[in-house]
């Protein structure tokens, strides 16, 4: 049986840097979160003209307004229950005695 000699061995401090490099791009949950409230708000403002031209008698399609006024329902319900997730999450952290 022959074995080979793994070559190369890098620190953990190299590695460590190759990632922050890499990482330019801040990915945190606050930004998550505001992206996700501002595809809430553009869908909800979506739902709001498609209302505002029904009422003025210019939608030719009924089934755009209703799925527009679902998306938005269904995004708001989303975010609600994130919100309280967050709540719950963060009411358990604060009982938590150290």
């Amino acid at each position: 049986m022959n074995v080979n000699r793994i070559d190369g061995y890098k620190s953990l401090a190299e590695i460590g840097e190759k990632k922050l490099l890499d990482s330019k791009e801040e990915k945190s949950f606050s930004n998550f979160l505001t992206n996700a409230l501002n595809q809430v708000n553009e869908m909800q403002l979506e739902s709001t003209e498609y209302k505002k031209l029904l009422a003025v008698g210019e939608l030719d399609n009924l089934h755009d307004l209703t799925i527009a006024a679902d998306k938005a329902d269904t995004a708001l319900q989303v975010v609600m229950s994130i919100r309280s997730k967050v709540v719950e999450a963060y009411k358990e952290i604060m009982r938590i005695q150290i």
